[in-house]
């Protein structure tokens, strides 16, 4: 008798824990491992220095935690993250260590979070392994402001999280500092719209609320598209943004975060050129891309997409559509661009024409124009 075809194993579930110099994610980290649910958790920390010393805060089973070597994982130390993980599976397919069911990844306070998800999403074997759950970035409430005005590194780490935790908010204890968590709050609103603010001092960040955000519901394993693109929340975001006069010259008002959208269905090589142009022309501002896509040549099987600067996710359709609304939607978090650029791409690329624009101007303004006729 033959032997039933082994299937792939689910891809494990990684949690990228980021947020500036000072914040508190080891003492978040700490704390979430100690919660029962964390007990399968695989830990990689990224400490910049020739001795990691977050490594010995960290309360975990050790033989499962690799602490990553000196460097920083924007740049050189992406080799060590893919070697981590690897290190990570090979010991637990091996028996070396109890299995995991999760990764949590600590990054230094000044790493761009995007090269780090472009390992998990690109690696030809780790893409098969493991699966992006979602990005959490730790603020410090009495600071933040400060941080952001400062330091752009901080503005990208909130811009393209999933979740957003509050730390030290026990220490707002003035009315200046209440004044400013106040605006803080408002200006991590606009960054990341789409992303729950929980209060670590209130005991709001708890596993729960921080693990599951990726596509699939944690509980039920159905795709939850709505609080996966979180495109309303968007969309409310970008209208109360137009009311309000903003200081351009902070690093958070070059994020734009907005929806794209449609009720067409989209033909399969129109996405893919729209795509392919965006990444191609302002790849290194696309901080974040997600989307779920009505395919005018599968229209019941929509196509869901997760980009990173220039980096794209295997694409997936989903086996039908999960709730009623079956509109194409794309939302996008862009630093230095504006919306209406790359709306008119997809415009263009839709064939829908400019509404009220002069035969002329709408020739010399269209994206697809030829560069001698374009102003």
């Amino acid at each position: 008798m033959s032997e039933a075809p082994r299937l792939p194993p689910e891809p494990i579930p990684v949690t990228l824990l980021t947020g500036f110099l000072g914040a508190g994610k080891t003492t978040l980290l700490n704390a979430l491992l100690q919660q029962p649910g964390m007990a399968d958790t695989a830990v990689l920390i990224n400490e910049f220095g020739e001795i990691g010393l977050d490594h010995l805060l960290v309360q975990h089973f050790d033989d499962a935690t690799v602490l990553l070597a000196s460097g920083c994982l924007c740049c050189t130390i992406r080799g060590d993250l893919a070697e981590g993980l690897e290190q990570l599976l090979r010991r637990m397919d091996n028996g070396a260590i109890p299995p995991f069911r999760r990764v949590a990844i600590e990054t230094t306070g000044l790493a761009d979070p995007a090269p780090i998800l472009h390992v998990l999403m690109m690696h030809p074997y780790l893409v098969m392994r493991f699966r992006l759950d979602g990005v959490v970035t730790v603020v410090d409430a009495v600071n933040g402001l400060g941080t952001l005005d400062a330091h752009p590194e901080s503005v990208r780490q909130a811009a393209i999280s999933d979740r957003i935790v509050l730390t030290k908010t026990d220490l707002v204890d003035t009315p200046a500092r209440e004044s400013g968590l106040a605006a803080l709050r408002q200006r991590l609103a606009r960054l990341a719209p789409g992303a729950p603010v929980l209060d670590a001092a209130k005991g709001e960040a708890t596993p729960q609320a921080l693990l599951g955000a990726g596509l699939y519901d944690p509980a039920t394993k159905i795709p939850d598209v709505s609080r996966w693109l979180a495109d309303e929340a968007v969309s409310a975001a970008e209208e109360a943004s137009r009311a309000h006069a903003h200081d351009e010259n902070r690093h958070d008002e070059r994020i734009r975060a907005f929806t794209v959208a449609t009720d067409a269905p989209v033909s399969a090589a129109a996405i893919d050129m729209f795509l392919e142009l965006v990444r191609g022309t302002h790849g290194a501002k696309l901080l974040r891309l997600k989307g779920i896509v009505k395919l005018a040549e599968d229209p019941e099987h929509p196509l869901v997409l997760h980009g990173v600067q220039h980096v794209l996710h295997p694409p997936s359709q989903l086996p039908a559509w999960p709730d009623d609304d079956r509109r194409t939607r794309l939302v996008m978090i862009v630093r230095d661009v504006e919306p209406a650029v790359i709306r008119r791409l997809f415009d263009a690329f839709m064939g829908l024409p400019a509404v009220d624009t002069p035969d002329r101007i709408a020739m010399t303004d269209n994206p697809l124009a030829p560069a001698t006729l374009r102003r």
